[in-house]
């Protein structure tokens, strides 16, 4: 029964946060929207910073599972590598896009609050270290790791600002580019 109330409060705070912002939603709000009292919500997440770290905690393995599920369908390295920039191009397309969630935290609350500077922090380097797995599989340069995650990090931003997943594609052709100049013995 905790377990379930728990698991309502961080859905219901993962909507709120990402589509109003995580400091525009207060603990009155998402104990509203998740139906709780006040009292019930602190026994389970003393602050908003626990909550926050949970939903990020989520956002984390759920990111993880759903790229590496959409990797699987590529046979070959270098289109498992591309196939990164397909899944954001799915992802900016979704009706409810406004960006990368732990970028939208940092921004928010990353000079605010250690803890969650720390988890946005670990969550980026993981992408990363992913990456380089790939380019790793695919006989490239840990500098060519480097570059298509900045790719794709950029793709993000650039995605949710302008409104356009078209920055997905873009960030393909660049990496097809990368990919062709770093690491030629990875094509034909």
């Amino acid at each position: 029964m905790t377990e379930d109330i728990a698991e309502k409060i961080l859905d219901t705070a993962e909507r709120l946060y990402y589509a109003q912002g995580f400091a525009a939603v207060g603990m009155d709000e998402l104990r509203q929207n998740a139906g709780v009292s006040l009292r019930r919500l602190y026994s389970l997440f003393p602050s908003k910073s626990d909550i926050v770290l949970a939903v990020l905690a989520r956002k984390h393995l759920r990111w993880e599972r759903e790229l590496d599920e959409h990797l699987a369908h590529e046979g070959d390295a270098v289109e498992r590598l591309l196939a990164i920039y397909d899944y954001l191009f799915t992802w900016f397309q979704t009706d409810d896009f406004r960006g990368c969630g732990f970028i939208n935290a940092f921004g928010e609350l990353g000079g605010q609050d250690e803890n969650v500077a720390a988890a946005i922090r670990a969550h980026k380097a993981s992408f990363q270290r992913r990456v380089a797995e790939l380019v790793a599989d695919a006989g490239g340069s840990p500098a060519l790791a480097a570059q298509l995650a900045i790719l794709a990090e950029g793709a993000q931003t650039t995605a949710a600002i302008a409104g356009d997943p078209a920055a997905a594609e873009d960030a393909r052709n660049a990496a097809e580019i990368l990919i062709d100049d770093l690491a030629p013995s990875t094509r034909g």
